[in-house]
């Protein structure tokens, strides 16, 4: 994970919104329609964040101060906070209303340098919302120049309303809720936050296997609050990914490295929550690649900066800037099942690039983490 391939004094020719050759200026082709110049800066892969959940209704600032006051992520999740209040507050939005709120939060990340980026429903918890939330995820792939890849997520927390009745709940997401996503093509993946006070192994077995029965496949929320056994059946239900993994052991990562599912790491929630960082360096050094994602959210990571999000993983969990950026980049689009088309900059594959400003190196970048060094983004071959 920290071999970053790079060429100096380098062309790129784009055809439409793929990339159609690379190579040095002293060969640059003479049949190009419009000539854009890097003016000494770094041409890079556009960002993929391969966890989202952008689509909210209103922040959740009161329980950040709730935090600074002592108050746990815990406790304020049982007194109906957290993602219960997420879900209270867009299930009086409509669907224009949060289509509108989550475009500005996507133009945003996209001058950040996002390219591709899922996002997750999950602050719906009914049938109804948690359509409205996939809808408004379908008309931002309609609209956006962004790469998008949809996940249901209704396993994201247990309504109030079926505290006493858990089962009922699931019920509804395996009969009701995953058949309707899937007949309407609303969802590429299914995820479930199978952790501590969420959704148990036997739970999330349920329901990932009700959902492959439609086509969508698994992802999992896992291991960020205690080893849960997340991993495990993720793992088993062969899920692309399973994300968080803030608490993880030995086992776990055996596992993972005999696995074709990537771990993902989110390191501005730990930063947010001021809790544990996943053990990603001792992960690397055990031969895993990972994948890095912002986790963006109302209320454990409310920024979609990536630039940002390499300098927590390099300061806090003490990658190289090398290893950050594969985790973005490469790593970051195979947890998304686009790693043959994002990701990297090869020729066949899609234009989502990045102009920096002149930095004399990736590290550089990482390094000087308050400045912003982008000067351009380039997606589908076209400067947004």
């Amino acid at each position: 994970m920290s071999v970053v391939d790079t060429m100096q004094n380098a062309y790129i020719l784009i055809e439409d919104d793929i990339v159609k050759d690379i190579g040095s200026m002293q060969s640059v082709p003479d049949r190009a329609d419009h000539i854009l110049d890097a003016k000494g800066g770094s041409l890079l892969p556009s960002w993929c964040d391969s966890h989202t959940h952008i689509v909210y209704a209103h922040g959740r600032e009161g329980e950040y101060v709730d935090r600074l006051r002592g108050i746990s992520y815990e406790e304020i999740a049982r007194n109906g906070g957290g993602i219960l209040n997420s879900a209270a507050k867009l299930q009086n939005r409509s669907e224009d209303e949060l289509y509108k709120s989550a475009k500005a939060r996507l133009d945003e990340v996209i001058q950040y340098g996002t390219g591709a980026i899922e996002i997750k429903s999950g602050y719906g918890l009914t049938l109804e919302s948690e359509l409205k939330m996939l809808k408004v995820i379908r008309r931002l792939k309609e609209t956006s120049a962004a790469t998008i890849k949809s996940t249901f997520l209704g396993a994201h927390a247990i309504p109030l309303l079926y505290r006493e009745n858990r089962s009922a709940y699931i019920d509804i997401i395996i009969n009701d809720m995953i058949p309707q996503v899937a007949s309407e093509g609303l969802a590429d993946y299914c995820d479930v936050f199978c952790d501590k006070g969420f959704y148990t192994v036997e739970e999330t077995d349920k329901i990932l296997k009700a959902a492959a029965k439609y086509g969508l496949k698994a992802k999992i929320h896992a291991n960020e609050l205690a080893i849960s056994g997340g991993v495990q059946v993720g793992i088993a239900n062969q899920a692309i990914s399973v994300d968080h993994l803030e608490a993880i052991g030995q086992e776990e990562i055996d596992l993972l490295k005999s696995s074709n599912t990537i771990p993902t790491v989110l390191p501005s929630c730990s930063f947010f929550l001021n809790i544990h960082y996943a053990p990603a360096r001792k992960m690397i050094d055990e031969g895993l690649g990972i994948a890095i994602a912002t986790d963006y959210n109302p209320g454990s990571s409310p920024s979609g900066n990536i630039p940002l999000l390499m300098a927590f993983a390099c300061n806090n969990m003490r990658l190289l800037p090398s290893e950050a950026f594969n985790g973005v980049t490469i790593n970051g689009a195979y947890a998304m099942e686009l790693g043959d088309s994002h990701g990297s900059i090869a020729v066949g594959k899609k234009a989502n690039l990045i102009i920096t400003k002149p930095i004399p190196s990736l590290d550089y970048m990482v390094y000087a983490f308050g400045s912003q060094h982008i000067d351009k983004v380039i997606l589908n071959g076209v400067v947004v």
